[in-house]
């Protein structure tokens, strides 16, 4: 299978090679087509941080293993990671933690199995980069969370806890303070729930997850937010 690799900005590359030469050893079936992709094609005048023929060659082969790509704290280019995601509405950040072998943690020792999925909404709320100055001394974020959007990564996260043989999922939100927007989002996810009646479906605010994740991630099998 052939692939579209973008190295990335400052230690994007070194990485790239790194993995590469992994995956070479590994003899992984992969052929490698690279691409122009990153802050350095920005500065060149391509306002999405990729040339032509490098969008239409990723959408091509369907599959983009890209390295760190650059993005200026501050004033400064837009970011070439979210703008991407955008142009191909990857709405989905699915990222897996499980238990390694030869890899000792507290929870290892213990004979506790971490295998814990977070899939997070990846393209709207404070990621629209909608801003601007109210006054000089006033900044002003939007950030927008819709009905089709949440349905789309819940739906998501629901399909995927099915396939790996979940338990649990379980909504990450702040619906206790952003009770409009954080709370369409809960409503989705209970709608959604309504749907698979064999997942044991239920939410917790994030403050509380984040403590859970880091002394009982045990108790967690999908996590969608």
């Amino acid at each position: 299978m052939k692939i579209a690799v973008a190295k990335g900005d400052g230690i994007g590359p070194e990485i790239m090679e790194a993995v590469l030469s992994i995956f070479k050893a590994s003899k992984v079936a992969l052929d490698y087509e690279y691409v122009d992709m990153g802050k350095w094609v920005f500065d060149k005048g391509f306002s999405n941080g990729m040339t032509p023929e490098s969008q239409q060659t990723i959408e091509n082969l369907g599959i983009l293993f890209k390295g760190p790509m650059e993005t200026p704290k501050g004033k400064g280019v837009k970011s070439v990671n979210v703008t991407a995601r955008k142009t191909w509405n990857t709405y989905a950040n699915k990222r897996v933690f499980q238990t390694l072998h030869g890899v000792d943690t507290v929870f290892s020792k213990a004979g506790i199995p971490i295998d814990v999925t977070v899939v997070r909404e990846n393209i709207e709320d404070t990621y629209g980069g909608i801003e601007h100055m109210l006054t000089h001394d006033v900044a002003l974020s939007r950030r927008f969370i819709t009905r089709p959007g949440s349905l789309q990564v819940i739906h998501y996260a629901f399909e995927m806890a099915q396939k790996k043989n979940a338990k649990r999922i379980t909504c990450g939100h702040k619906a206790n303070i952003m009770k409009i927007t954080d709370g369409l989002f809960l409503d989705c996810f209970y709608e959604v729930a309504k749907e698979y009646p064999s997942l044991k479906a239920d939410d917790v605010i994030v403050d509380d997850l984040c403590m859970k994740l880091v002394t009982r991630p045990d108790l967690f099998d999908v996590v969608v937010l």
